[in-house]
């Protein structure tokens, strides 16, 4: 039995829900700085997204083995476990879990539809369209150069300013504008993930946008966007939407230095999961400046 929950927690990979979590809590934050929050809606946004996540997870993992793209010697399975290729769970409760995953995120979504607003509805048929179609034909847009984009979209504009519209019942262009760089962060583990692995998934035949790009170009460009959600940053603090106390975002600095050395240098094995944390820290001390602000 502990064996069999460990394989699910495995699978649906919750070390990446902070992305998430980060991403609802800044719209839901902003829309604190203008005046409206509420607790049991913000958990409600944030049980949801989560529920998405991690049906995304679940689906995604069973195209791509059921696809062949997942392999014994694929290289994420050499610093994680990957529960569905070694076959300690099956293809079809993978499916079936996954289905059941986004019924219950519905479920949140239709109320929050019918007592907030039809948008969230709209916002969330598109994500889930979106994590459904990223492995699963006819689109399957993840072997097509476009997971990237699609990371970006989802987890910067759509779910940051999804959950400052469920606080507000309005869109904000601060929210969005707000939403860029740490979207643009969450794409970039994407890309360190495909650029570590061009030369595994040019043999399975996929295209990555690091395969468009070729190894040198993608490096630039994951390097370049380091540098530009950095910069966003500093920019929106001096002249707004964001405060001088997001320029505490600049403490991640560090981590950001020492993660653009390795790339430049060897892409490390865990290159995605470091990019994560280098998210992980820039996205909460984004939030806790937005904190700061709404108590200031």
């Amino acid at each position: 039995m502990v064996n069999a929950y460990r394989n699910w927690f495995l699978a649906a990979r919750p070390w990446s829900f902070t992305m998430t979590a980060i991403s609802v809590s800044v719209g839901s934050t902003m829309a604190a700085v203008e005046g409206g929050f509420s607790w049991p809606l913000y958990l409600l946004t944030l049980i949801g997204a989560i529920l998405m996540h991690a049906a995304s997870n679940l689906i995604n993992d069973f195209d791509d083995v059921r696809h062949g793209v997942d392999s014994p010697d694929v290289p994420t399975a050499r610093y994680r476990p990957h529960p569905l290729m070694e076959r300690r769970l099956q293809l079809e409760q993978v499916r079936i879990a996954a289905y059941l995953l986004y019924l219950l995120a519905a479920v949140i979504g239709i109320f929050l539809a019918a007592t907030r607003g039809m948008l969230v509805l709209f916002l969330g048929i598109i994500g889930t369209a979106a994590g459904i179609t990223y492995t699963a034909a006819p689109l399957n847009y993840k072997y097509k150069a476009l997971g990237e984009f699609s990371v970006f979209l989802m987890w910067g504009p759509l779910m940051v300013t999804g959950a400052y519209y469920v606080q507000q019942q309005a869109v904000s262009a601060d929210a969005l504008l707000i939403s860029l760089p740490f979207g643009v962060l969450v794409a970039l583990v994407l890309l360190a993930n495909n650029i570590r692995d061009v030369v595994y998934d040019r043999s399975k035949g996929i295209q990555t946008l690091a395969i468009v790009l070729g190894e040198r170009k993608g490096i630039a460009v994951y390097l370049g966007l380091i540098v530009a959600a950095y910069l966003a940053v500093v920019v929106m603090s001096v002249f707004g939407p964001l405060t001088i106390w997001s320029l505490l975002v600049l403490l991640s600095t560090p981590l950001a230095v020492k993660l653009l050395r390795q790339m430049a240098h060897d892409i490390p094995l865990d290159a995605d999961a470091q990019t994560a944390k280098l998210d992980t820290a820039f996205g909460l001390l984004l939030v806790f400046s937005l904190v700061v602000k709404v108590w200031w």
